[in-house]
């Protein structure tokens, strides 16, 4: 009898507590979450976590003319900043403006810089110097958390500091300049490389390519023109080569193409037949002539960059997945076999072509093995079509270049250490 009732008192019990637990959650759900003391509200934790959870978003500009594996470097190191690397790309107006004439228009260097495999989104004609509303602009509409430069100042004509706004925000970082070239130290070897041509016939000067090859150290024109070309002294280290290059090689089903060339001063047909090689295949071998295989078959004064400076440009390029530095000129059964290459390709412009009148060329076997394809190159740019800009224009990019040198020789002599990659 009494465990009985004692049942029943429990069963009475549990019921008013469905009641009361039933009348809490309906007083919640019309009143909405209850902040606890001393926890932040529900919505505030949410905020944070979408915050957390947002990529950050870093900006670099730049004028990027004859874009080069330096260009390429000051990029790897911005994305390294962040999860995703915006760049603004310079127009020609505000080029001419500051620095004088560009060698490769705006819609060449959108697509060099498009092609660089750190970068995610290009902006178009954007300022040399950041104004307010340029900074704001990147802050709202692009969501850019933080703006990037080099460790070399980048000063307006009137001397005051371009990313000085960036910098009073809090919001501006630095990378390291990459050592051993420059556009101006490009334009200049060109420059020398015309003046020493056109004077060969009379004197009996050495080449000046052999210096660009084997890294000099920073040699100094002293021909009279009051340029001070400084020679190549890129110093390659294998960190810097892994750095550029990709993690992953081919699977074993993949089909590998390849294409081969000399790549100097890498341009914008390049990377267009590289894109449309790269969609014949799961994987692009890129083939990269000697510096001796090409001074042979275009002139003593080729290549205007020497064998590792093309192999960074090639290999910072997102379409290619490996390089071969050094590549013979012949493709030969046991290359093909040794890398288990599907496909051979070659694009309609190109330099030095006579080669395709005789019997044996480079390509014969892969022609009698019925695995050589010819693209239709997109563009027609060669080397040779950047080298006659600048003669074509040779007093103005001379006056560019003396002006640009002044402020380079005034960093090298005051740069200090820079950690950086």
């Amino acid at each position: 009898m009494e465990a009985g009732s004692s049942k029943a008192r429990l069963a009475v019990a549990c019921a008013i507590g469905g009641i009361v637990l039933g009348a809490a959650v309906v007083a919640l759900h019309v009143a909405g979450p209850v902040a606890v003391p001393g926890l932040p509200p529900l919505d505030a934790l949410r905020r944070r976590f979408r915050r957390r959870r947002r990529p950050v978003r870093v900006y670099m500009d730049g004028c990027f003319d004859m874009m080069h594996y330096g260009h390429c470097n000051a990029l790897r190191q911005a994305r390294a900043l962040g999860d995703q690397l915006i760049v603004g790309v310079v127009s020609d107006d505000e080029i001419t403006a500051n620095k004088g004439p560009p060698v490769t228009p705006l819609n060449e260097r959108m697509v060099m810089v498009g092609a660089v495999k750190w970068v995610d989104d290009v902006i178009p004609d954007a300022p040399y110097a950041i104004t307010e509303d340029f900074m704001n602009k990147l802050f709202t509409e692009y969501n850019i958390d933080y703006i990037i430069h080099g460790d070399d100042p980048c000063l307006l004509p009137d001397g005051t500091d371009a990313y000085a706004l960036a910098k009073n925000a809090g919001r501006y970082k630095q990378i390291k300049r990459t050592e051993g070239v420059s556009t101006t130290d490009i334009v200049g070897r060109m420059l020398l490389c015309v003046r020493e041509r056109s004077v060969s016939d009379r004197h009996n000067h050495s080449s000046l390519q052999r210096q660009f090859s084997s890294g000099h150290g920073q040699k100094i024109d002293d021909s009279g023109s009051g340029s001070g070309t400084r020679i190549s002294h890129f110093l390659p280290t294998s960190r810097r080569i892994v750095q550029f290059s990709n993690s992953r090689g081919p699977g074993p089903d993949s089909r590998i193409v390849y294409i081969d060339g000399a790549f100097d001063l890498f341009h914008a047909g390049h990377v267009e037949i590289l894109r449309l090689a790269r969609g014949l295949g799961d994987f692009l071998l890129v083939g990269i002539h000697t510096d001796q295989t090409i001074s042979s078959t275009r002139g003593p004064h080729r290549p205007i960059m020497n064998l590792h400076e093309r192999s960074l440009s090639v290999l910072a390029c997102r379409y290619v997945d490996e390089v071969i530095i050094g590549a013979p000129w012949d493709i030969s059964k046991d290359m093909i076999t040794t890398f288990n290459i599907s496909l051979v390709v070659q694009g309609t412009i190109a330099e030095n072509m006579d080669f395709a009148k005789d019997e044996s060329h480079p390509y014969a076997v892969p022609m009698d093995m019925g695995i050589f394809h010819r693209l239709e190159s997109p563009l027609d740019i060669t080397t040779s079509t950047i080298i006659r800009r600048i003669v074509s224009n040779h007093e103005a990019y001379q006056k560019r270049n003396e002006k640009k040198e002044a402020s380079e020789k005034k960093y090298y002599e005051s740069k200090n250490f820079v950690n950086g990659e």
